[in-house]
């Protein structure tokens, strides 16, 4: 029988370094002496406790075959982060979600846009590196660093006062328990040939999915059927909005203010 690499002793130090903390802070989190961590990353130690592995592998959120079984130090950022949100290819298997990206030439990562023209390709090509790497992609300065995002072209009127063919920028989502209701999303979807952009609340098994606009019926989707999810950052369009417009809202929100005040004062 092959004998398995083990990368565990390896890995306690590179993540332990990756949070910044010295061998004694880690020793006091996991319960343990420092000394005993220090044999765990030098593997002096023959016979650590079950539960020793345990602690470790749930304070840094990977799973402890990943921890004995993967060189994490070779691992993008992004899959670090993949992995610390339960998308673990021994906790999931094939169900892991694997997001394929571009860098530019200083390794930071592209915000790549999506067209109208590559949606019908993107669904089946969304994890191929190929097919990423030929979308246009550019450099957007003012987005956050640590995260990543995507530019996706969204079509329609189920969204509005978001205008059809305005362009909207995501925030790639790796867990989806983080989400609060009715955060604005773009969802990818097997079998659909468009994006789905829209207010994403978590129920039960899957995603209820609310359009803003009120004549659009609300419907829930699996999480089997769900690729990805986008959370909104910023949309951009070249409509301007019209003046009555504008007026009509402005008149709205002052009429909601001077109900407000009547309702405070019959308290």
């Amino acid at each position: 029988m092959k004998t398995q690499k083990i990368f565990f002793c390896g890995n306690l130090k590179f993540l332990r370094e990756r949070k910044h903390k010295s061998q004694e802070e880690l020793a006091n989190i996991l319960g343990i002496k420092r000394s005993k961590l220090a044999a765990l990353e030098s593997g002096q130690t023959k016979s650590p406790l079950p539960e020793d592995f345990l602690n470790i592998s749930e304070y840094f959120k990977i799973s402890v075959d990943s921890l004995f079984k993967i060189d994490l130090s070779s691992l993008s950022e992004l899959s670090l982060r993949q992995l610390e949100a339960g998308n673990d290819v021994y906790i999931t298997g094939s169900n892991m979600r694997v997001l394929a990206m571009t860098v530019d030439k200083t390794s930071k990562e592209n915000l790549e846009y999506v067209p109208v023209k590559a949606k019908a390709g993107y669904i089946a090509g969304h994890r191929d590196p190929e097919f990423i790497a030929g979308l246009p992609r550019f450099s957007f300065p003012s987005l956050p660093k640590g995260k990543t995002y995507r530019m996706f072209t969204i079509t329609g009127d189920s969204m509005l006062p978001f205008p059809d063919g305005c362009d909207v920028i995501g925030q790639y989502l790796e867990d989806w328990r983080d989400i609060k209701p009715q955060t604005l999303c773009v969802a990818i979807l097997k079998g659909e040939q468009d994006f789905v952009f829209k207010q994403v609340t978590l129920k039960g098994d899957g995603l209820l999915m609310e359009s803003m606009n009120k004549s659009y019926q609300p419907y829930t989707v699996p999480f089997s059927e769900v690729l990805e999810l986008w959370r909104f950052h910023s949309y951009h369009t070249v409509e301007v909005p019209e003046a009555q417009d504008m007026q009509s809202i402005a008149t709205l929100i002052r009429e909601v203010q001077a109900e407000i005040k009547v309702i405070k004062g019959r308290r």
